[in-house]
């Protein structure tokens, strides 16, 4: 079901959606490389409720979550091609909402044990703002746990969702960064748009929700592209469901190594976990 043009959103979040971008370049032996076994497992949401504490400064208000920690159903797997690695995601995800003074807040999704990524926003006006982010992944080589951090941070008015928009419009943002294990920047620049809006079920809940796509050209230091559709409750900013499909490349002194990551998430309460 689409929206109506020029439409004026009650909301003014969308879903929190850069990607930070990891491949590890591992400079170990080669016969270290063919031993290695992931060992990442999924972080439960009492976890997520012990590392985030008391979600932040502020209150919620219309278009901004209540902080805490949310649960997600999911599936996913994230590649390597060199080294080949590979190791799952879920099948439950925490979404941590922490709020950040009157008009700002982040949210942290943990993907595994061995992967997290979390997204800053900021509202300027009626409109939302990306204003950045980290990732960070572990990756067993052999003996050795490897991590990478990525650091990314986006130009002024790179629109996360916008105060006014209709079916079909389209807004275009950039976002740069940085990551130890690559040197030189990767920028990451597109379009998303707004599909339309629909009714999902979120724990026998039947809600309200606008559909948008991302898709994105990463260039640089790594090279690839993205693309995700995502399903957000208008009232919180909260994704209801997404579908997120990226691949990305990287020269090495070893060859092209090659990053995957296609996984699906569903949001399965309203209302933060508590216990």
């Amino acid at each position: 079901m689409r929206e109506p043009a020029r439409t004026r959103w009650a909301t003014r979040r969308r879903w929190p959606w850069v990607v930070g971008i990891v491949i590890v370049l591992v400079g170990v032996g080669v016969a270290a490389v063919w031993l290695t076994a992931s060992h990442a497992r999924q972080v439960t949401l009492r976890e997520a409720e012990a590392r985030s504490g008391s979600g932040g400064n502020g209150a919620p208000t219309a278009g901004r979550p209540a902080p805490g920690v949310y649960s997600y159903s999911s599936s996913g797997t994230e590649r390597l091609s060199l080294p080949p690695l590979s190791q799952t995601e879920g099948p439950t995800m925490p979404g941590t909402v922490t709020l950040k003074g009157p008009d700002c807040w982040v949210f942290r999704i943990d993907y595994s044990t061995h992967h997290w990524q979390t997204w800053h926003y900021c509202q300027h006006g009626a409109d939302l703002w990306e204003a950045g982010g980290q990732s960070w992944q572990l990756w067993p080589v052999g003996p050795l746990d490897v991590t990478n951090t990525t650091s990314f941070t986006c130009d002024a008015g790179s629109m996360a969702l916008p105060g006014q928009g209709s079916a079909s419009q389209a807004w275009v943002s950039r976002c740069s960064g940085v990551n130890t294990s690559v040197k030189g920047t990767t920028v990451s620049a597109g379009p998303y748009r707004l599909i339309g809006t629909t009714t999902l079920s979120v724990g026998g809940v039947r809600v309200r929700v606008a559909h948008f796509r991302r898709t994105r050209a990463d260039s640089g230091a790594q090279v690839g592209t993205e693309r995700a559709d995502v399903w957000i409750d208008p009232r919180t900013g909260l994704p209801v469901r997404l579908e997120q499909h990226l691949r990305v490349t990287t020269s090495t002194m070893f060859g092209t190594s090659t990053y995957t990551q296609n996984g699906v998430l569903v949001l399965t309460s309203l209302v933060p976990h508590h216990g």
